[in-house]
């Protein structure tokens, strides 16, 4: 006889289930904002880090950021990194998918989409204009890569190829593993939630020794020059100024009150914050794309399409080779999710610093925030479903 099953049932809150329905809610305010006020964001993105007359780092948006960031950071218990060696073939299987696979697909599916299949309607002589790297003051008229030096509103700009723009964006998602909500798409999987926990440890660590490498290759491959400085001023400030606030604040909250209020009442006021942190961030990030948008809505259509396929893409992968490699459903589950989803707050922080708040690029991350939410909730119910496909630990 089948035992009785105490299992809690794990639902999204109603914030967190209606994330989409926000996303698009802001990306209208941003719109409605750049339409009837544009000069407000413009504003705001002026108040930046300037280096040799450079803006570098927009403080509004680092704000966003580190609140989108540190609500993440503080729920890891890197004493669990230690770990990993007990249980070695879903880490190594997640590593495997999120930097040798992951990358490498990303820049050959959106190339292909991008730069060949739907280039024709997103316009072969269409381009858009992005800031130049941190310090650079090269001469108008000068190219770089497949840019070119030009004035464009009283500004030196690179001027490059549209969808080269949107592709830069796509390779940003793609080296970018792992999101705060994979920790909420593992537990409705019902998954090794320590599993889950484990690698965001993991890709954290590892996307600051990573991330800056990988992304100077791919976008240097796909002809847009980012000097590597840049990407690992980026990391530093977006990722591992968050990562040790989040390491000390934790241990020093769990000494003075304790794991249990740690856990039942910080963590739980944090929740939103995160999400209302990205929600800002987006009605910044549309409040310059609008014109787009209301000219060509089915932009975002061609930037989805190859985001939709790779997320789909590593999870089978993924999740086929979880099963050949006979892991239990528990570890199966999170490994899939995780090599599946992006760090797309990573991926919009750096390519706002490298490319600016108003470039294609930041439209094909905000895109993959669009996607996020429907997509992962379609893959736990693949994920439930098949249950018996695998072991049970």
């Amino acid at each position: 006889m089948q035992g009785k099953s105490h299992r809690v049932e794990r639902r999204l809150t109603s914030f967190e289930k209606y994330l989409s329905i926000w996303v698009i809610l802001c990306v209208l305010t941003g719109i409605l904002l750049g339409r009837l006020a544009p000069g407000v964001a413009r504003s705001l993105d002026g108040l930046a880090i300037y280096v040799k007359g450079a803006p570098v780092v927009s403080i509004p948006i680092a704000v966003c950021l580190f609140f989108m960031m540190y609500p993440i950071m503080v729920k890891v218990d890197f004493a669990a990194v230690a770990q990993a060696g007990k249980n070695p073939k879903p880490v190594l299987l997640t590593l495997f998918a999120n930097w040798a696979v992951k990358p490498f697909t990303m820049y050959a599916i959106g190339f292909f989409f991008l730069g060949a299949l739907f280039v024709g309607f997103i316009g072969t002589s269409a381009v858009d204009y992005v800031k130049l790297p941190p310090g650079a003051d090269w001469a108008v008229g000068s190219v770089h890569g497949a840019g070119k030096v030009v004035m464009h509103q009283s500004l030196k700009m690179l001027e490059v190829p549209l969808w080269r723009s949107y592709l830069a964006g796509c390779i940003l998602l793609g080296i970018a593993p792992c999101t705060a909500m994979v920790l909420v798409w593992g537990y409705l999987a019902r998954g090794n939630d320590a599993h889950t926990l484990l690698m965001v440890a993991i890709n954290s660590l590892s996307m600051l020794v990573l991330y800056g490498p990988l992304g100077g290759f791919l976008l240097g491959v796909g002809r847009l020059p980012v000097p590597w400085q840049a990407l690992l001023l980026s990391i530093t400030i977006y990722v591992a100024l968050p990562l040790v606030a989040g390491y000390f604040s934790r241990r020093w909250i769990i000494k003075t009150k304790g794991r249990e209020w740690f856990q039942q009442k910080f963590l739980h006021l944090l929740t939103p914050v995160a999400i209302i942190a990205l929600l800002v961030t987006l009605v910044l990030l549309f409040s310059f794309k609008g014109e787009i948008i209301l000219g060509q809505p089915q932009t975002i259509l061609w930037i989805a399409v190859p985001l939709f396929i790779q997320t789909n893409l590593i999870f089978w992968m993924t999740y086929g080779l979880a099963r050949l490699l006979r892991l239990s459903y528990e570890d199966s589950a999170p490994s899939a999710m995780i090599g599946a989803s992006n760090h797309f707050e990573v991926a919009i922080a750096t390519s706002t610093m490298l490319f600016g708040l108003a470039s294609g690029s930041s439209l094909a991350t905000v895109v993959g925030v669009l996607i996020e939410v429907p997509v992962m909730l379609m893959l736990v119910k693949i994920c439930l479903r098949t249950q018996g496909w695998f072991s049970r630990s």
